[in-house]
C-alpha cells in the first residue's frame, strides 16, 4: 500500500512535527481532538493508522470496529492502554517512543532523589517562611550507597547513566537476562532487595508488575531506602508505602505517579474525597509529588514525536 493512500487519525495533538513531516512523507492526516470514543468508533474504519497519547483504552470493541487499522502509534513509552494482544492478532502494528523520553525521566529521578536526600524542597519553603533552620534540614550524600534499579530497558539505563557522577554502586533487577551495561550489574532481586539504600522502579504497568510494592515486598529489603517511582502508580499499593513511610523502612518517598491516576494520566480519580493514605502523602516531609511529569520535558516533547514519525515511516519503507 503507498504512503499517499494511508489515512491516519490523530486523536491528540503533539508536537507539530510529527503532523508535518507525515505530510511532507506522502501520508494523509486527519484530526479528532474532541469526538467521545464511540463516536470515533463510528468512523475509525476509513483509517489504516492511529496516532494516539492516553485519550482512552483501545479496547476490544474499537480494535474491531478499526477493519483497515494497520498501526496504532501512542506518543510516549507505554502501552498499557492499548490491548495488545488482540491488535496482534488483527496484525496491527504498535507503535511507542519509550526512547523519546528516557533522558527526560533519568533526569527527573535523579532530581527529585537529590532533592528528598537533601531536603531541599522542605528547607526552600521554611526560608520562604523566614525560618532559617539549619540542623533540621540536614541531608544525605549519595556518595557510598547502593542504588537497585528494577527494570533496566530504556528509562532504568537512562537513570543509571546519569549516575556515572556519583560514587554510588548501582545494581538492577529485570526479567530479561543479559541487560547489564557498563553502568549497573544486574543481579537476582534478592540480592537488590539485601543491598539496597535507594530503590528505583522503570517498569512498564502489567499483571505481573501491579501492586508488586507492597508491604511484604518491602519487607525483603535488609536496610531501610529511599524510594523513587517514575514508571506507573499502580506498580505501588499506596497504603503499604504510608505504612512504611511511618515505620522508617521506607526513609523517604519521590513519586511522580500515584495509584489514583486514571488511565488517562491527565487526572486523579481522587476529587472531593481524599484518601487517608493521599491526605498523608500531601502532609509528609519525606514526600516529594510530581505530577506524571518525569519525561515531559519541552525536548522529549520533540523527541517523542520525531520517534513515532521515524518509526510510521519505517514500516511503509
Amino acid at each position: 500500500m503507498n504512503k499517499q493512500d494511508i489515512k491516519i487519525l490523530h486523536l491528540d495533538s503533539n508536537h507539530p512535527l510529527l503532523w508535518k513531516q507525515l505530510e511532507l512523507a506522502g501520508f494523509q492526516n486527519e484530526a479528532d481532538f474532541t469526538s467521545s470514543k464511540t463516536e470515533i468508533e463510528a468512523k475509525i474504519q476509513d483509517y489504516h493508522g492511529i496516532v494516539i497519547r492516553s485519550r482512552f483504552k483501545i479496547d476490544k470493541a474499537f480494535i474491531d470496529k478499526a477493519s483497515s487499522l494497520q498501526f496504532i502509534a501512542r506518543v510516549g513509552a507505554g502501552l498499557e492502554s492499548i490491548d495488545c494482544e488482540y491488535a496482534e492478532t488483527k496484525k496491527i502494528q504498535l507503535i511507542a517512543a519509550p526512547e523519546g523520553n528516557r533522558n527526560a525521566v533519568g533526569e527527573h529521578a535523579l532530581g527529585m532523589l537529590l532533592s528528598l536526600m537533601n531536603k531541599l524542597n522542605r528547607a526552600d519553603r521554611l526560608v520562604r517562611e523566614g525560618k532559617w533552620i539549619r540542623e533540621g534540614n540536614r541531608g544525605y550524600e549519595l556518595e557510598g550507597k547502593t542504588v537497585g534499579i528494577i527494570g533496566y530497558g530504556n528509562m532504568g539505563k537512562s537513570f543509571a547513566k546519569k549516575l556515572k557522577g556519583f560514587d554510588v554502586d548501582v545494581l538492577c533487577y529485570d526479567i530479561q537476562d543479559n541487560v547489564a551495561d557498563e553502568n549497573a550489574k544486574q543481579v537476582s532481586l534478592n540480592e537488590l532487595q539485601a543491598k539496597t539504600d535507594v530503590l528505583s522502579l522503570h517498569i512498564p504497568w502489567t499483571p505481573e508488575t501491579d501492586k508488586l510494592v507492597n508491604t511484604a515486598f518491602i519487607n525483603q529489603f535488609a536496610k531501610p531506602f529511599w524510594f523513587i517511582n517514575t514508571s506507573r502508580g499502580k506498580n505501588v499499593v499506596t497504603d503499604d508505602l504510608v505504612a512504611a513511610l511511618q515505620s522508617g523502612k521506607i526513609l523517604g518517598a519521590a513519586l511522580d505517579v500515584l495509584e489514583y491516576e486514571k488511565l488517562s494520566f491527565e487526572n486523579l480519580f481522587i476529587d472531593s474525597e481524599k484518601l487517608k493514605a493521599f491526605e498523608y502523602l500531601l502532609q509528609a516531609e519525606n514526600v516529594l509529588l510530581t505530577p506524571h511529569i518525569a519525561g515531559w520535558t519541552y525536548e522529549s516533547h520533540q523527541k517523542l514525536a520525531q520517534t513515532i514519525v521515524d518509526k510510521i515511516i519505517r514500516l511503509y519503507s
